[in-house]
């Protein structure tokens, strides 16, 4: 079977890998970078804004909340998309909700409504949807030693938007002078222009679709289990066998009581650090930290799960988020303690979520790959916004080192699926 001439160029060769995956990872890089921008930004003035504009600072707390709840929504809906039209057509309708979400903050501010601010961040929440997006994509057509490595990179893109994301809060408010708007709503114009460059360069660099061309490939192949969507007929295999569906399961289990783990330690990090004569800049210090924690090492665990597989690399993460958990737990007043514990709880949470993420996308067919990808992102941010929710009463109930507590309840739930999958990989 030929694959469609819309689809591949006839002067590149059909096969996985090459020229079209490079250039296809640099694409999904640049738009990530860009669509980082405009979240750090937004994320950094959100919760200030909702206190500013309700005058009640209880009310800042829902920042995050309806942030991670934008992206657990567009989850499943945008994976669909992607199965049914191709990656390109998904990611650019969540560049542009982001983008009217980017707007809709900026009229919260002209009309002083507080909750309008609160569904323009959850609109906003749906660029990190694309981001998760992004990094699956980034395995659509690479070679299946190099899935993890290509994954992690553009995972790796997403720290240059979320470390300088939060710089532009100076710049911003001058940005809101000029349009003589409230000067902290200024960030969002930033915000409004990184989606919409995010939107060209997916719209016009993922040419062909990534999706697309390696069903095409497969087709060309003959498999035709893989490409019953391309063909426009009803998948004719269930292509998850009750053994692999179930090590599916285990593997959104394991990334989602990571996200939960950091997410719960990361949300009252701020308040306990103030609580113990910490200032605004020990505070943006510490969670730069954490954020680099989070994404900077990723190509070292992509590379690692490439060789050495990715239930090993999980099992690194549980390891480095159990040192993590333990000196969170008697930091106490230590600024310093508090550091290195949340900078660990990032990089752990990077090992799980980049082996994580290459296992489910091992563990599935390309025609059965983003349902499962959508359930994983939708279930991974829910975790976190229930996570970030219940860490306020954690905290409120103890301390610091009773979320710790927390996080080490989690983290052996998520260890004990993790010998699961270590079983289901000695079986397969």
């Amino acid at each position: 079977m030929s694959a469609p001439m819309s689809i591949v160029s006839p002067a590149e060769p059909l096969e996985f890998g090459g020229a079209r995956q490079r250039r296809t990872l640099l694409v999904l890089a640049a738009g990530t970078i860009l669509s980082g921008f405009g979240i750090g930004a937004s994320l950094s003035v959100g919760a200030l804004l909702l206190a500013q504009i309700s005058g009640n600072d209880a009310i800042s707390g829902l920042a995050s909340t309806t942030f991670s709840l934008g992206t657990a929504l567009a989850g499943i809906p945008l994976a669909r998309l992607a199965s049914a039209r191709g990656r390109r057509p998904a990611l650019v309708t969540g560049n542009i909700v982001a983008l009217f979400g980017s707007l809709v903050a900026i009229f919260s501010t002209i009309v002083g409504e507080w909750w309008v601010l609160a569904v323009g961040l959850a609109m906003i929440g749906v660029a990190s949807a694309v981001q998760l997006l992004s990094r699956f994509s980034a395995a659509d057509l690479a070679l299946p030693e190099n899935r993890a490595r290509d994954l992690s990179l553009v995972v790796w893109a997403i720290t240059v938007g979320a470390v300088a994301g939060p710089l532009l809060i100076g710049p911003g408010e001058l940005m809101g002078e000029i349009f003589r708007i409230t000067p902290l709503a200024g960030v969002f114009v930033f915000a409004v222009a990184a989606q919409i460059l995010a939107t060209l360069v997916n719209w016009l660099g993922l040419r062909p679709d990534p999706l697309l061309t390696a069903r095409a490939i497969a087709a060309a192949h003959g498999d035709t289990g893989r490409v019953a969507v391309v063909t426009g007929e009803e998948e004719p295999l269930d292509a998850a066998s009750p053994a692999r569906r179930r090590a599916l399961i285990l593997t959104i289990f394991v990334i989602a009581m990571a996200q939960a783990i950091m997410v719960g330690l990361m949300a009252m990090t701020p308040l306990h650090l103030m609580h113990h004569d910490g200032t605004a800049g020990l505070v943006g210090a510490t969670l730069s930290l954490h954020i680099a924690g989070m994404y900077a090492l990723s190509p070292v665990f992509g590379s690692l799960s490439s060789r050495f597989g990715c239930v090993p690399v999980i099992v690194l993460g549980w390891v480095v988020l159990l040192v993590a958990i333990v000196l969170a737990y008697f930091s106490g007043p230590s600024h310093g303690m508090v550091q290195v514990s949340l900078t660990l709880v990032g990089v752990g949470w990077g090992a799980v979520t980049v082996a994580g993420a290459a296992l489910l996308t091992e563990l599935t067919v390309s025609a059965d790959r983003t349902r499962w990808q959508g359930r994983s992102d939708t279930i991974m941010s829910a975790a976190g916004a229930i996570a970030g929710a219940l860490s306020g009463v954690g905290f409120a109930f103890g301390d610091f080192s009773f979320l710790a507590l927390m996080a080490g309840v989690l983290l052996a739930l998520g260890a004990v699926a993790s010998i699961g999958l270590g079983l289901h990989s000695r079986r397969n």
